[in-house]
């Protein structure tokens, strides 16, 4: 099939390295739904440069023999302008353009013409640590299993505070968390941190009510928080082992609410600030969660924009309009839990930097946002709504995966001169010392489903990688954050490749490296990579050790047939085989005949820490030889996803003496 649209792959490749073709129906429909490419103009939608390269814009004319007589202006960041003559057909732009973004306009005798230049830098942003060829260590946490005495049932903001000092206490540089984006306060229960409202917001659910300043002044908020029945709800929610969203929920908006009544009474000056700063996009997200609020509260099912009454489908309508004027309060109240959030956020980063952690925490961006959102309510000409991602089809999913989220459109998001990616960034790299990017492949390539179609009727839509990574690193280097990229699957030839010149770590699942000896030597990792044992979808150690991801994928359904559980688990048996024998060149491992024993899964953490790669990370669950996951991918309603705490509360966890012992041993091997 002869490929037509600039956008769009006709083919993947397997899991086999075998070429796939989509047929030409499914190929038929992805092309429907990019559209018609735009008619090209004079100048290019953007043009993304590195500094020092000199800047020769071609442009676009019908009679290629006629030169254009015109004359362009840049319009520099700065607001300095540069001015010039088109020559020969082009535009010649001076090689010691500053880093930033720059407009230029090119004006004729008949019209003006715009194209946006982005000037970034060759790397992203790394610290004095990798520079000085450290190696660092930290932990890996999803916020919510967090357990302490003073929490609402969930891990919150001071909970990371707490865990941040005593990672530092043990000469620990960083802590990694799952995405902290904002997901749907009217609808509790939609917990997962990889499908959220918006990516340019937070989850209001880490608040933690009690260091409010409000609430503690309030008369009757502390009378609330004091009084018997709501000491018994909060001591029950704290001692559930998964966290009970709805409850957890319930009573941190009472709360939350009870210390805004006092607020509004205090000086706003700063809040009146952070709406300012914040302008637009700050009043979508608190016009959705209060409208979501207000309708939820009179209406069952209202589980996003889509199942709302149609007039109030978008952002943009009247009868939205209306709501802000009549619910501005409500608004307000939901633009002020931002704020909150994003106060105690700033607590933490600036608490790791005192601590003198190299990088602190990081934080974590989602690969997309749900169809039923904040982001897609709002902006319904740069998401395609008619499409969603998701993975090909391979041995573990032969239907293919439809993860359920709207994918941006790659030419809308060039016209825009990739603002919307920008302001993705900077959200994200707000206050934190490095950004995981979960599934930085879609930067190149998504794979795209038509709605209600299955996952293996879709196609890979292309995407400008070597221009989002230029901006990353530019934002990254404005943002002094290290960028650690999750490009796990079946990566695109050289982009690994692009990614290390770039100076994006690259992020290795300890499981996963193998070469054709075996267990693949520590000693060869890179070192501009991460290092993990496992993941938020894989098991605990405990739980791989033993197979315990196989007997639950089977119980709710995962595996296509026995035939596929079967392979899998001859490839974990080798897998196993060859770490143990891999371990055991370097020291003697606990037995795991009968029992994969704490004494077990410590050893094998502390071997792992002997990796070349600049960070190891690694999961409190381990510590605490954990045999639950967080996440069974494949699963939604079948399993407690996104929900199970750890076993024992943060002081219990450094109180240890055996944690306390690894913790110790991955220091010094840090160190040596």
């Amino acid at each position: 099939m002869k490929q037509t649209h600039p956008y769009l792959n006709t083919y993947f490749f397997d899991e086999y390295g075998r070429r796939r073709y989509a047929s030409s129906e499914v190929y038929q429909k992805i092309a429907k739904r990019l559209g018609s490419p735009k008619s090209r103009q004079i100048l290019p939608l953007v043009k993304v440069v590195k500094a020092g390269q000199a800047v020769y814009i071609p442009l676009h004319i019908a009679n290629s023999n006629q030169d254009l007589q015109a004359h362009w202006q840049l319009t520099l960041e700065n607001n300095e302008m540069l001015t010039g003559k088109v020559k020969r057909n082009a535009i010649n732009l001076p090689s010691n353009l500053p880093l930033g973004y720059h407009e230029l306009s090119l004006h004729t005798a008949k019209a003006a013409y715009h194209c946006r230049v982005i000037v970034t830098p060759e790397t992203a942003f790394q610290p004095k640590a990798l520079q000085a060829h450290q190696k660092l260590w930290g932990a890996i946490l999803q916020l919510y299993t967090l357990r302490s005495e003073q929490n609402w049932g969930i891990g919150d903001f001071s909970d990371l505070k707490a865990f941040l000092i005593k990672v530092a206490e043990k000469g620990g540089d960083f802590v990694g968390l799952n995405p902290i984006h904002a997901l749907f306060p009217a609808n509790a229960e939609g917990a997962s941190p990889y499908s959220p409202s918006s990516r340019l917001w937070m989850n209001i659910v880490y608040i933690d009510v009690n260091a409010i300043e409000a609430f503690q002044k309030s008369v009757e908020a502390q009378t609330w928080f004091n009084d018997a029945e709501t000491q018994r709800q909060l001591a029950e929610q704290r001692a559930k082992d998964y966290v009970d969203y709805t409850q957890v929920m319930s009573l941190k908006l009472h709360g939350l609410r009870l210390a805004y009544s006092a607020f509004c009474r205090q000086d706003q000056t700063a809040f009146e600030q952070f709406i300012a700063q914040n302008g637009e996009a700050l009043k979508i997200q608190g016009t959705f969660d209060a409208l979501h609020s207000w309708l939820s509260a009179q209406f069952s099912e209202q589980w996003g924009w889509n199942f709302w009454a149609e007039q109030y489908h978008d952002y943009h309508s009247p009868a939205v309009a209306q709501f802000q004027a009549e619910q501005s309060d409500l608004v307000r109240f939901y633009m002020w839990l931002q704020f909150i959030a994003q106060q105690q956020l700033q607590q933490c980063n600036l608490l790791a930097k005192e601590l003198g952690m190299p990088v602190g925490f990081y934080r974590d961006l989602a690969v997309g946002v749900a169809d039923n959102g904040a982001e897609t309510w709002a902006d319904k000409e740069l998401f395609v709504l008619d499409a969603s991602v998701g993975a090909p089809p391979d041995i573990m999913a032969p239907n293919g995966q439809n993860w359920g989220l709207s994918p941006m459109h790659p030419e809308v998001l060039q016209a825009r001169g990739y603002q919307p990616f920008i302001d993705l960034l900077r959200a994200n790299m707000k206050d934190c010392g490095a950004l995981r990017i979960d599934h930085i492949l879609g930067l190149a390539r998504m794979w795209w489903v038509a709605k209600g179609d299955s996952a293996k009727n879709g196609a890979y839509v292309r995407y400008p990688l070597d221009d989002l990574l230029a901006i990353l690193a530019l934002e990254s280097q404005r943002h002094q954050c290290l960028i650690i990229a999750e490009a796990l699957g079946t990566v695109p030839k050289g982009m690994l490749k692009k990614l290390e010149e770039k100076g994006i770590l690259a992020y290795n699942i300890f499981y996963f490296e193998m070469d054709a000896n075996g267990s693949k030597p520590l000693e060869n990792y890179p070192y501009q990579a991460m290092t993990t044992l496992s993941t938020h979808d894989l098991p605990t150690v405990q739980g791989y050790w033993k197979g315990y991801d196989f007997d639950l994928g089977e119980q709710f359904g995962v595996y296509p047939s026995k035939k596929v559980l079967n392979i899998l688990k001859q490839g974990r048996k080798e897998a196993k085989e060859k770490i143990r024998q891999a371990v055991e060149n370097v020291q003697e491992l606990a037995n795991t005949d009968t029992n994969v024993s704490k004494e077990f899964t410590h050893q094998l953490q502390a071997y792992v820490a002997d990796t070349n790669s600049v960070l190891f990370g690694s999961q409190p669950e381990d510590w605490l030889n954990m045999l639950d996951p967080v996440n069974i991918p494949g699963t939604s309603m079948e399993y407690p996803n996104w929900r199970r705490k750890l076993s024992h509360t943060i002081e219990e966890i450094f109180a240890n003496t055996e944690i306390n012992q690894l913790l110790d041993t991955i220091e010094k091997k840090r160190n040596k």
